[in-house]
Formats: C-alpha cells, structure tokens, sequence
C-alpha cells in the first residue's frame, strides 16, 4: 500500500516511572504498555534489546530486514527506524535503557559505542543463540524485572551490575559470529570517531575534520577504521550520511532542496550527485521508488 512521507511516530523513554536513577525498564513484547508490534515505522530515543522467544515475519532496522525466530536477540541504537512485519505472534522481552543509566555510572561516555551491536552500520545488529546460551540471556533478563519489582535502595547497581554483565557476554557472542573485534578496551580513538560520527554527521563531511578533532592523522584514522569495521573512515561518513538522506526521504514531507541543506550540502546539485553515485538513483527516483512498494 502506497504510503506518504510523513513524520513517523517516536517514542521518549518514561522517566518518571521508577525516577531519574534507573533510565531502564524490562518487559514482556507481547503485553507492555505502548509497545510496538504492528507494521508502523517508528524510532526511538533509547537503546533497546529484543529476545525472541516465539514468533516469525520480519523486523527491519532502516530497511535492513531481519527474519524474527525463537532464540534470536535483535540490538537497536537511538534513531533508528524499526518495523515488524509479524506473521505470528511475537513473544517475547523487550530491555531498554537511556545511555545515561550505564554510561555515567562508569564515568565513560564512550561506554555504549564500545559494543560492536549499537551505532554499526557495517554489520546485521542480530544474534543467533544455541538453545542453552538463549536461556543464559533469558535468566538474567528474568533476574532484573524481579528487581523492579521488589525495589530496594541499591536496585539500580543490581540492574545495572546485571546490564554490564549481559552486554558484555553479547558482545563476545556477536564479535564470534560477525567474525569481528570483541575487544572494548582497544584504540580509545576508533571509539570515539563513533560517538563523534553520530553526533556531526551532518556537518563535518570529511575525515580530516574527524582526524583534527581526535588529534590524529587522516591516514591513522583511516588505518583503524578498516581494522575494526573493514572500510575506510570515509566510506563510514558516507554511509552515515546516506543513511540520514534516506530516512528524510521516506519518512519526512521535506523536499530535496530541504534534506540538502539540513545535511549541509553546499547545493541541491551536489546532494543529488553524491546520491546517484552511492544508491544509482536520484533522491526524486529513490523516493518515488519506495512509495509504490
């Protein structure tokens, strides 16, 4: 069915709910409040883990689409847009968090961009578990939402000792089967060229702006992006911006003119030249495109 592109729907994290020291909450897919399970595309502001315990269709993460079956555990980042295409019914738990809850705790603002499941667009954000690896994930999801219902004053160290202890498991499993770097204490620089990727995408175009922020060679940069994502830091700030140009093309009314500028583009010409070499189509054919499908 045909669609308009329109602002979609996007979801804050509650914070009055438990109050401003625990930004996480854990829940059933099926039966929480609010929860998202029809066909809308919609984003985020916070992280989110999905544990599929039944069901089968789809779920797709900016039109990367994942096939949902039991024992798969599916990673989303702030901003992305999510949509379920279920064919039957989805159960499962649903663990989402703000970046602050982790992040400060540990005093590392780069805590969360070490994981390899958030901010990469260079692998699928999925994992495949065995049958006793998924019931690991599983117990110790169960262990934090009896927390939250028995809160005491140091439940959120509990939480969040637990939270550190899932990630950091997810992130051995997925670096094994993605066939990548498990490591999150290696080149400080590779991680914070994420954080600052996703915070200026949309003004700083170039690498030797990153490599000048990190106090660094272009060359160096490049070299450590191409080990831990296998592509250059370009292709990265590329991607990135593609990334945004489609999401502005299918999901908001802007016209071409418009998403050029927001992603500072010196012209309209420009933006449409650096479309057609990434994606083959101008944004005018690649939004007509989708529309009809």
């Amino acid at each position: 069915m045909p669609r308009s592109t329109q602002h979609i729907p996007h979801f804050d994290f509650l914070r009055n709910k438990y109050g401003p020291e625990l930004l996480l909450d854990v829940g059933r897919m099926e039966s929480l409040k609010n929860f998202v399970l029809d066909n809308t595309p919609h984003t985020l502001s916070f992280y989110d883990v999905l544990f599929l315990q039944e069901g089968s269709g789809t779920f797709s993460l900016d039109q990367v689409v994942h096939t949902l079956e039991p024992g798969k555990i599916i990673f989303t980042s702030p901003g992305q847009v999510r949509r379920w295409r279920v064919e039957q019914p989805v159960r499962g738990y649903t663990l989402f968090f703000e970046e602050g809850f982790i992040s400060s705790f540990f005093n590392d603002p780069l805590f969360l961009h070490r994981f390899q499941f958030f901010h990469n667009p260079t692998r699928p954000n999925a994992v495949m578990t065995s049958g006793e690896e998924f019931r690991r994930f599983i117990q110790q999801v169960e262990a934090m939402e009896q927390e939250f219902k028995h809160l005491q004053n140091d439940s959120p160290h509990m939480i969040r000792a637990l939270l550190y202890q899932m990630l950091m498991h997810l992130n051995r499993l997925f670096a094994q089967q993605h066939q990548t770097d498990a490591d999150t204490e290696g080149n400080a620089s590779i991680y914070s060229f994420r954080k600052l990727l996703e915070t200026h995408f949309r003004e700083r175009h170039q690498v030797q702006e990153y490599a000048d922020l990190l106090h660094i060679t272009p060359a160096h940069l490049n070299e450590i992006t191409q080990r831990y994502f296998g592509t250059s830091a370009s292709s990265l700030i590329k991607g990135r911006l593609l990334l945004e140009a489609k999401r502005e093309l299918l999901y908001t009314p802007k016209t071409v003119s418009e998403i050029a500028y927001h992603l500072h583009f010196s012209d309209t010409a420009n933006f449409n030249r650096f479309f057609r070499s990434s994606c083959g189509l101008t944004p005018k054919d690649y939004r007509e495109q989708a529309l009809v499908k």
